[in-house]
């Protein structure tokens, strides 16, 4: 926004208002937003879209992602034709990509199992993709719902009592919050696992592919800007990310005996050592 020419305090209020992966929280800050008129309310991920969505017809909302004409967000890509613009993340096309990079990291992995949200439609349509390109790679994919935090424990011991040798995650906000302990007990179990966050290989996770969500974010800086100079949000086309990151965490592969593959390493952004 600075570079923008908007500096918080001088020409613009800038409040930030956090969730913490509650959804009532969030409701009650779209609603508190819409109720003070803001001129434009931002939204990263799904859900605090919706909240703000839900919570206003007219007050421009920029959000970003999976799959906002599948969420109802907008009419389509081109022109949400409503008060809401942004970016679209494809995650259910980053998917079968994150499948295909960790069975080439793991040449020697069969059964992968794909922890999700089972009421998230977008998984559910991702996951559609990942067994179809599942097949062309010559593994087997295991749908798990990750669930809460309680239930990790188990859903571990299930994965082992299946002989799942590799675990793929998608990327959810409850999901997200249990990255820590996720990498934990994977590292536990001795099972590589590829994720879409880079958060998840700092918590200790061996590997991650997905879009850049710090370029993600700053690009929302330019609907922003847009809306602010007078653009009505329903002209302003969705758009879709155009930097992707790999990381890789070395600690966790030689903790797990794992050798990452020359042809991993060349195409990682970050690697952990």
């Amino acid at each position: 926004m600075r570079l923008l020419g908007w500096i918080d305090g001088k020409n613009v209020a800038i409040e930030d208002r956090f969730g913490d992966y509650d959804t009532e929280r969030v409701s009650a800050n779209a609603v508190a937003f819409a109720a003070a008129k803001v001129d434009v309310i931002v939204a990263f991920s799904g859900v605090p879209a919706r909240a703000a969505r839900e919570a206003t017809s007219s007050i421009p909302i920029v959000m970003d992602t999976g799959d906002p004409v599948g969420q109802g967000l907008v009419a389509s890509l081109a022109r949400s034709g409503n008060n809401v613009t942004g970016q679209s993340l494809m995650r259910q096309d980053m998917a079968a990509k994150q499948l295909q990079m960790l069975k080439e990291a793991i040449p020697k992995a069969t059964k992968i199992a794909v922890l999700q949200q089972t009421e998230y439609n977008l998984h559910l349509q991702q996951m559609a993709e990942i067994e179809r390109v599942a097949v062309g790679l010559g593994v087997s994919v295991l749908a798990l719902p990750a669930g809460i935090v309680q239930d990790l424990p188990h859903l571990f011991d299930d994965m082992k009592k299946a002989a799942v040798d590799s675990y793929l995650v998608l990327n959810e906000p409850r999901t997200d919050a249990m990255r820590g302990e996720i990498a934990a007990l994977a590292l536990r179990h001795r099972l590589p696992g590829m994720a879409q966050d880079r958060r998840y290989v700092e918590a200790g996770g061996l590997l991650c592919y997905g879009v850049n969500l710090d370029a993600v974010h700053r690009r929302a800086a330019f609907f922003v800007d847009k809306i602010l100079k007078g653009a009505d949000p329903a002209n302003l086309p969705i758009e879709q990310p155009i930097e992707f990151d790999l990381s890789v965490n070395l600690k966790t592969a030689k903790a797990l005996g794992l050798i990452v593959p020359q042809s991993i390493l060349v195409q990682a952004k970050e690697v952990i050592e």
